[in-house]
């Protein structure tokens, strides 16, 4: 009997998921060969690399370190470039994604980390996708109830659908039909974009809990690389940032590769973020010397 309950239990198949992704890797391998016979115009090249950072750091300023963990507050227009352009990322909305997110933090490392690493690489970078909540389920909101609250944040959820559709795929097309290149603008604006953006934020989930070092826990099994920090836009110092969640920073050295801590910091300057949080040097050096202390122990 208890075999039977553990079956109805299993996660199943998130088709939708399933035939997104099978979508983006298609039209990817299009777009790739569209690039490499040089049908992409020169000005479509510059627009996917344009529109790749603006929902790249939508996702890691934005989602990740303003939404999910608050490290800092922002302002209204940058609020709303967050949660337009993050969903151009097609990364499901600001509150699924925090949900996710949150939970991640609160059970890492175990059977209730959504994406946890000890399932395995693959499980931690897309199984889980696959297996995550059916079709348009919604998600619990308990854990974010300070997210929607938020001006623009409930809009951006009940609208999710059409908004990505806009600024994944719509507006791309529409800016390389100006240049001759629509089908650029889908597949490689569009399409290829996408894909690599996805990858590199699941790369946080597997490769950042995979290689590198630990200085700041060795309990944790996320690590610090500055591989994965040119991966993901600086989210690979990820054993700092899981030590210290709420720091706005994931690299804390100026030598460190964190384009997405300049990005804040310049926002900051601008206006459009404020009240950054950061852990002290007093308590970086605890944390190193915590660490330290039970190296020599053991």
């Amino acid at each position: 009997m208890s075999d039977q309950n553990e079956k109805l239990h299993e996660p199943r198949i998130n088709w939708i998921n399933l035939r997104g992704l099978i979508f983006l890797h298609s039209i990817s391998a299009v777009a790739i060969w569209y690039l490499a016979t040089g049908r992409a115009h020169w000005a479509t090249i510059t627009l996917t690399i344009v529109w790749y950072w603006f929902t790249g750091l939508s996702i890691t300023a934005g989602y990740h370190r303003a939404f999910s963990h608050r490290a800092y507050d922002i302002a209204a227009p940058l609020r709303w470039f967050f949660l337009l352009f993050g969903a151009g990322a097609l990364q499901t909305s600001v509150l699924q994604w925090s949900v996710d997110h949150r939970n991640h933090h609160h059970f890492s490392d175990t059977k209730d980390d959504p994406y946890s690493v000890r399932e395995g690489f693959w499980w931690a970078h897309i199984g889980w996708i696959l297996r995550n909540r059916h079709g348009y389920e919604e998600p619990s909101l308990n854990n974010v109830q300070d997210l929607v609250a938020m001006p623009g944040v409930r809009f951006q959820h009940k609208h999710y659908d059409a908004l990505g559709a806009i600024f994944a795929f719509a507006i791309p097309t529409a800016l390389a039909t100006l240049w001759g290149d629509p089908w650029g603008g889908v597949l490689v604006a569009g399409g290829l974009r996408t894909l690599a953006l996805l990858h590199a934020t699941w790369c946080v989930n597997s490769v950042a809990h995979w290689f590198g070092e630990r200085p700041y826990s060795k309990v944790l099994s996320a690590r610090n690389s500055f591989i994965t920090a040119l991966i993901t836009g600086g989210e690979g110092y990820h054993n700092f940032h899981h030590r210290f969640p709420s720091d706005y920073r994931n690299a804390v050295r100026w030598y460190q590769y964190d384009p997405t801590k300049w990005f804040i910091w310049t926002m900051k300057v601008t206006g459009l973020a404020h009240d950054l949080k950061s852990a002290s040097s007093e308590q970086i050096r605890a944390a190193q010397k915590e660490q330290d202390a039970a190296l020599t122990a053991t």
